[in-house]
This record gives structure tokens, C-alpha cells and sequence, in this order.
């Protein structure tokens, strides 16, 4: 019975990790999750600044390593080449064109063809201005890890009111007249 929730989330370690049976994976994604929104949200620290301070912190790391390993005589710390070549540079610039591209058309149908896309990305902007996302995304981690290994645990239980819900749902249709148009073509 449990195998089908398991299953249904995709039966990998993702699954695991959402119906708590990998414990420490599930440990770390809530942790992680609540620390950053803390961090981001509540304590008033921005990305910039966190990603700034951490390599500030690598960078002072590699450095007191570095100097330690020459007074040691112990070997240096494995810090890779830091150079980005041509052929990489060339290629997340055509990367980066085609997707500016892309979006370009995008704008170009939205503004000339009167396109529906306009109405959803307003639709969608308006509903970000209610929500901040870092909170959003918070929420919805909570609720993956919280609601599959709930239903899992009261599948039965839910099963039966949803049951109930569809029976009574299902009445209820049955009971409302048809509209003027279907009763128009049965005529």
C-alpha cells in the first residue's frame, strides 16, 4: 500500500527523501530550507552579500593554507586553473543570444499578435506581488515533506472522506438542470 505512494513520487531518492525514509536526507532539506529562510527572509541578509562573504571565507581559507603548507613544508592546497577558455565563453554567448532571442519573440507576440501569454504573465505578476517567492518556495517544501508521508500514514482514512466528497459532489450535479443548449440540441 505504501509502495504505490512511493511510487507515485517516482520511487527514487527523491521519494525517500519525501516520505522521511531516507531520515537524513529529509533532516538536511528541512534544515537547509529553514536556515536559508531565516537567513534571506526574517534576518534581513541578502544573496549578494551571503555569496560575497562565503567566498571572502574560501578565499582567506586557501590563503592561511597556503601559507601554512610553505612553512610546513607541506603541499599546497589543490586549487584548480581559474581561467575560462574561448571555446567555453563562445558557446554561453551563443547560449545566451538564442535565449535573449527567445524571449524577444516571446515580447514581439505578446505586443503585436494581442497574444493570451500577456493576460497569464500579468496574472502571474500579480499573484508574485502577493507572495514574496523565498516564502513561497519555503511553504512548498514544507508541505512536500509533510503531506506524502501524511497521506501515507491516513490513506484510508483520507480515501474515505474523499470518497464521500465525490459522492456527495456527484449528487449534487446530478440535481442542477442542464443548460438551455444542451436541452436545445436534444430536442
Amino acid at each position: 500500500m505504501g509502495d504505490s505512494v512511493h511510487q507515485a513520487l517516482g520511487g527514487g531518492s527523491v521519494a525517500d527523501v519525501l516520505l522521511w525514509r531516507n531520515r537524513n536526507g529529509a533532516i538536511i532539506l528541512l534544515f537547509s530550507s529553514s536556515a536559508s529562510w531565516f537567513l534571506f527572509e526574517r534576518a534581513g541578509y541578502n544573496l549578494l552579500s551571503f555569496l560575497s562573504n562565503v567566498l571572502l571565507l574560501l578565499v582567506v581559507i586557501l590563503f592561511l593554507w597556503a601559507k601554512s603548507a610553505s612553512i610546513l613544508n607541506r603541499p599546497l592546497p589543490p586549487v584548480p586553473n581559474m581561467e575560462i577558455s574561448e571555446d567555453i565563453a563562445t558557446r554561453a554567448a551563443d547560449g545566451l543570444r538564442v535565449w535573449i532571442n527567445g524571449v524577444l519573440s516571446i515580447a514581439r507576440e505578446i505586443t503585436i499578435d494581442r497574444n493570451w501569454v500577456g493576460f497569464v504573465l500579468w496574472v502571474i505578476s500579480y499573484v508574485g506581488s502577493l507572495f514574496n517567492f523565498l516564502t513561497f518556495v519555503y511553504y512548498g517544501i514544507l508541505l512536500s515533506l509533510s503531506i506524502p508521508v501524511l497521506y501515507e500514514k491516513y490513506r484510508d482514512h483520507i480515501d474515505d472522506k474523499l470518497n464521500s466528497v465525490h459522492r456527495v459532489i456527484h449528487s449534487i450535479q446530478r440535481k442542477v438542470p442542464r443548460s438551455l443548449s444542451k436541452e436545445k440540441k436534444t430536442q
